[in-house]
């Protein structure tokens, strides 16, 4: 009988409720010696510190205190967290972690959130909080050249600025005109509406020439748009890609798959192929658009994915490997720039997401909701050799 791990976790009872939680459940210990046993191995968690999170079991009061306060402290934010909602990095290695705690009852009520700019070499050199509600979305940035820029949280552009690697909030420029995309231009909303950061001049804009018909969209480095587009009639789906405002090519979506999510990078340019509600394969290039070469096996059990297409993780590493997975779930590597064979990447704990950085991997292992206690291995994990080796992100100072 597996255990119900609820029931250990003194974050949120004490150790005799535990007792207790687990002597008034008689429909799922029928033999009484599994009950003693069951709770025995209860109160050994308790006194062990087995699932003990440090805070002498007020780690629920600090939490509602937190969430509750009108100002809160970034630190005490961080703390009640426990793990960050994501990490991006700047052109000189800084890295951005963002933090949500939310209320833990109730979709609704009050929450905190809070970011926290780490040095290259590993010192926190600014951070910030504020007190919010559960239904705002929580701060979301990219990384750019010279620090971070905030994504706008609603369907427009408003709400916009950028950072810089101290943490300094800088102003940025919004424009409702089109501007043809250039390289080293960001993308920071994907659509409705499709927006791109050009850090040259901290200017939020729609990017020109983006079809009438595409449903998903990418911009590499090197300043070409690729988008997947979804014509009205009967036609399959299409890759286009374009730079400086000029088609260079188009491919269709081989039948009887349609697109999915949508990566680029370095010449490099992927598409996930979906059939019903799953995925499938994927169509790939690694010449600019060239070449393209369906993947419906290369290591990756397609079948056994158990979440739909909207959980899927793509993206591209600096060196032009891809990385394949689903959010909460197994994630595989290929093996080279060539993309036809890919093997499991073996990670410290079960990530609830999984981003690329140039080569290196950014882990996250977190609970999917809002909870006052903390997951094993919660926190932030690094690898930079492409996932055989894992360290913890331990900030100092």
């Amino acid at each position: 009988m597996p255990l119900n791990r609820e029931l250990l976790q003194p974050a949120a009872a004490s150790c005799e409720d535990v007792a207790m939680a687990w002597l008034r459940k008689p429909s799922r210990w029928t033999v009484g010696l599994v009950a003693v046993a069951g709770v025995a191995l209860g109160m050994s968690a308790c006194g062990t510190g087995g699932f003990d999170d440090g805070d002498s079991g007020d780690r629920e009061a600090k939490y509602k205190r937190v969430i509750e306060d009108p100002h809160p402290r970034p630190a005490d934010v961080i703390e009640a967290a426990g793990a960050p909602s994501g990490v991006v990095r700047a052109d000189d290695g800084s890295l951005l972690l963002t933090y949500d705690a939310g209320n833990v009852e109730d979709d609704e009520g009050p929450a905190a959130t809070a970011w926290r700019i780490v040095g290259p070499g590993g010192r926190t050199v600014a951070e910030h909080a504020e007190h919010t509600d559960a239904e705002a979305p929580p701060p979301e940035f990219k990384g750019v050249r010279g620090g971070f820029v905030r994504v706008p949280p609603g369907e427009g552009s408003e709400g916009a600025y950028a950072l810089d690697v101290r943490g300094k909030r800088h102003e940025v420029t919004i424009t409702g005109t089109p501007s043809r995309i250039r390289p080293g231009d960001v993308l920071l909303a994907e659509l409705e509406p499709t927006l791109i950061y050009r850090p040259a001049t901290h200017t939020v804009a729609p990017p020109a020439g983006v079809p009438d018909d595409a449903i998903r969209f990418a911009v590499d480095e090197r300043g070409t748009a690729w988008s997947l587009d979804q014509p009205l009639t009967e036609d399959p789906n299409r890759v286009v890609w374009q730079r400086d405002g000029h088609t260079l090519g188009s491919t269709a979506v081989p039948k009887p798959y349609t697109g999915g999510i949508l990566a680029a990078r370095g010449g490099t340019a992927s598409l996930s192929l979906t059939r019903g509600e799953r995925v499938r394969g994927l169509l790939v290039t690694t010449d600019g658009g060239g070449h393209w070469r369906t993947v419906l096996d290369g290591g990756i059990p397609w079948r056994d994915l158990e979440r739909g297409p909207e959980s899927l993780v793509l993206e591209l590493l600096a060196d032009g490997r891809l990385l394949v997975g689903e959010e909460g779930g197994r994630y595989w590597l290929a093996d080279d720039r060539a993309n036809s064979a890919f093997h499991e990447l073996k990670t410290p704990a079960r990530f609830t997401s999984l981003t690329v950085d140039g080569t290196t991997l950014h882990g996250i292992a977190d609970a999917t909701t809002a909870t006052y206690g903390l997951v094993k291995g919660e926190g932030l994990w690094i690898s930079r050799d492409g996932g055989h080796q894992w360290h913890r992100h331990e900030q100092r100072g």
